[in-house]
């Protein structure tokens, strides 16, 4: 995930101190973008991206999420700053790349999608191997704490202002039924708009007013 560039943690703004809401340690960071080195390196690697998903969709709706990323790409660590040669050359990438992969993938094809942060619900249990696992690789695990993980994926347009939430890491769509409560439920979402016209959006029977966090839990003093 995106780190601050000079130093790589994360900065003041970007991890504030945890507040009520889900989303609210979460407040200011931005979404991981993939630097690129401005010479055909990144360029080769990013038209790769494009031409695989092209060739994996076979013609196939447009609409389908982009799946062989995950098949190609496990879940893991990154170091960021991350270019796009370096990420296409990695055997793992962590949710900030998967979902700027994904991106890329998806614009290619003619569909205006957004990026999206999400928050969902974990365990003890899992944070404790997720915080083993970067660590040992020297990766920052800002994106933990002891209830929630900082995520991110995709928000993909379906037509009337309605959205679907692609999760590239685990190669799926969202299910609405898991932002109830649970195990690997969705707390909170952030869809990026740039040109807004003021109109939210709708992901099942939720109303998103794009750009700020959504919260899909109560916050844990009113449970």
């Amino acid at each position: 995930m995106y780190l601050d560039a000079d130093n790589g943690v994360p900065t003041e703004e970007q991890a504030p101190a945890p507040e009520q809401h889900p989303g609210g340690r979460w407040e200011n960071f931005p979404f991981s973008c993939l630097s690129h080195h401005g010479q055909a390196c990144c360029d080769i690697a990013r038209e790769w991206v494009i031409a695989n998903d092209f060739a994996q969709s076979n013609g196939g709706d447009p609409l389908s999420g982009p799946r062989w990323l995950r098949q190609k790409f496990e879940w893991g660590p990154s170091l960021w700053p991350l270019h796009w040669c370096e990420a296409v050359g990695r055997k793992s990438i962590d949710c900030g790349a998967h979902a700027a992969l994904a991106h890329a993938a998806f614009t290619a094809r003619g569909i205006p999608a957004y990026r999206a942060q999400f928050v969902q619900r974990y365990s003890a249990e899992a944070a404790g191997e997720w915080r083993r696992k970067w660590g040992a690789d020297q990766a920052s695990d800002h994106w933990i704490t002891d209830d929630f993980i900082y995520h991110e994926g995709n928000a993909v347009p379906v037509g009337d202002g309605e959205v679907k939430l692609w999760d590239g890491s685990a190669g799926w769509w969202l299910n609405q039924r898991q932002a109830a409560g649970g195990y690997g439920s969705l707390a909170a979402v952030r869809i990026f708009v740039e040109d807004w016209d003021g109109s939210a959006l709708r992901w099942g029977r939720h109303s998103i007013q794009p750009n700020c966090w959504h919260q899909l839990e109560p916050p844990p003093a009113q449970r």
